[in-house]
């Protein structure tokens, strides 16, 4: 087959390719293109040569590509084009002229001193301090504010006491101790108590101000505002809360501290050692409480429907060990325990004199430590720190208080029926003779006087004139709850013990 090349001016030339593509003894040469925006031909004219070169231009040249070659070289002169284009028209820019300020002087120095922002650590200030000119005057005295927002606390002196520093006047004191006639009183006050307190403005420093509103717990149950009206005139209310009076319920295991596990279940001091006391009446706590044991206690609670609570005191000692459970509470305007079954918890000794002691020695023969052979002991040891609280073990009188040799200082209580109580080797005596005693009374402290080898409290009891096991004496006559109040007894513990527990320790 033969070869044509057909060459038009401008025009692709036809490759052997297209050639060899085409269908055998033809070809076709491909029309020349159109320029997209003028819609003229490649071929002719000098113009369309010129509109195709200029579109077929890249004005945007990467130097980064082809370095050296001639469209290496268009770019970099484009660009240096450019660059000294832009130095030119920057060179010929006007200059903004304005007058230079003057030198500050060293006072204005001074006060552009405050105004500047400066580290701390170079002695920078805050606020404008200007100095004085003709235009300021001295004020005669210092403005004050026109009222004035503070809170107190009531002390030893009352309510009234607070006020007078807070800065109340006698006049308003008068008026508010009338408001309060039958709701509290300007002597009174709880200890502690805050107070917010609110004075207006006054006419000059030589009166006090006037007392615009008054605020504070009067009482657990109520509160009360005092407040200036449009009148001028200061008026009082009452503001009642609501109080929930159910009884705290708290219940756990002994351990190996019935005191500390109480302690560790929330209840206060107080609570603890009374609801030890009555325990001691009704059993022997050093020996009659195991780890395992349960103890239960109830006390008086109050809270308030502002969050505050207060414990009031123990209604229900109960401790249950599987073999002698204990269940006592109080009845009566006496404020007395009595068992479960009606029985007064006094009618007995205290089994434990001593309260936080442990039985050291028991009742019978035994080797004396200091004596250095065996004899009769005629009583029981308690062994605690010294210094601890000597308890009656019942109500009695006072026979002896005072130095009874080898016992040291000893106290000895008539309780009538030919029983006697001794009490030896104190640290010291808290009664004298012939005076009355009250069950549970402290009559002295522990010590180690006498013929003793260290701290602690020397107990025996005689009857008829013989001294008896404290642990085996026949219980002395007491109270007995009986008919309808016997019910009623028994219904309130049955109530307080249906109480859903609140704290727990185990």
């Amino acid at each position: 087959m033969e070869l044509t090349a057909i060459r038009r001016e401008g025009a692709t030339v036809a490759t052997a390719a297209d050639f060899a593509l085409a269908p055998a003894g033809r070809i076709s040469l491909p029309r020349a293109p159109q320029l997209p925006r003028f819609g003229l031909p490649l071929s002719g004219t000098a113009l369309a040569r010129t509109a195709a070169q200029i579109y077929d231009t890249d004005l945007v040249v990467d130097l980064g590509d082809a370095i050296g070659s001639g469209r290496w070289w268009r770019g970099f002169g484009t660009l240096g084009l450019l660059i000294g284009t832009a130095l030119a028209l920057g060179s010929h820019t006007p200059s903004l002229v304005a007058p230079a300020p003057p030198p500050l002087s060293p006072s204005k120095l001074e006060e552009a001193r405050f105004d500047r922002i400066s580290p701390l650590a170079f002695g920078s200030v805050t606020g404008r301090q200007v100095p004085a000119n003709a235009m300021v005057r001295r004020l005669a005295e210092t403005p004050e504010r026109p009222r004035v927002e503070l809170s107190a606390n009531i002390g030893s002196g009352g309510l009234e006491g607070a006020l007078r520093r807070a800065g109340v006047g006698r006049d308003d004191l008068e008026v508010i101790s009338g408001l309060l006639r039958g709701i509290s009183s300007l002597s009174g006050g709880k200890p502690g108590t805050g107070l917010n307190i609110v004075l207006g403005r006054r006419e000059s420093k030589a009166v006090p101000r006037p007392l615009e509103f008054l605020s504070y717990r009067a009482s657990f149950e109520n509160k009360v505002e005092i407040k200036r009206g449009a009148d001028g005139q200061l008026a009082v209310k009452n503001i009642p809360i609501r109080i929930d009076n159910t009884p705290l319920r708290v219940t756990g295991e002994v351990g190996g501290s019935l005191q500390r596990a109480a302690r560790a279940a929330g209840l206060p001091a107080n609570i603890v050692a009374e609801y030890m006391r009555q325990l001691g009446y009704a059993m022997d706590i050093q020996r009659d409480i195991g780890k395992r044991d349960k103890f239960e206690i109830i006390v008086s609670h109050r809270r308030a429907e502002t969050g505050e609570t207060e414990m009031g005191q123990l209604l229900y000692a109960g401790l249950m060990n599987g073999r002698s459970n204990v269940s006592l509470m109080r009845w009566g305007n006496s404020g007395e325990f009595f068992w479960q079954t009606g029985e007064g918890v006094r009618k007995g000794l205290i089994r434990t004199p001593v309260q936080g002691a442990r039985q050291s020695s028991g009742f019978g023969m035994r080797f004396h430590p200091l004596l250095g052979y065996s004899r009769m002991h005629q009583g029981v040891d308690f062994a605690a720190r010294a210094g601890t609280p000597i308890l009656a073990s019942a109500g009695g009188r006072v026979v002896l208080a005072g130095w009874g040799g080898g016992y040291g200082n000893v106290v000895v209580l008539d309780h009538g029926k030919g029983m006697r109580t001794r009490y030896a080797h104190m640290q010291s005596i808290g009664v004298r003779n012939g005076q009355q005693v009250s069950q549970g009374q402290q009559i002295g402290r522990v010590g180690s006087t006498g013929l003793s080898t260290g701290p602690h409290l020397h107990y025996e009891v005689w009857m008829n004139g013989k001294p008896v096991d404290p642990r085996s004496v026949k219980l002395l006559g007491g109270s007995q709850l009986g008919g309808a109040d016997l019910q009623k007894f028994r219904g309130e513990m049955a109530r307080l013990k249906k109480l859903p527990a609140a704290g727990s320790a185990g």
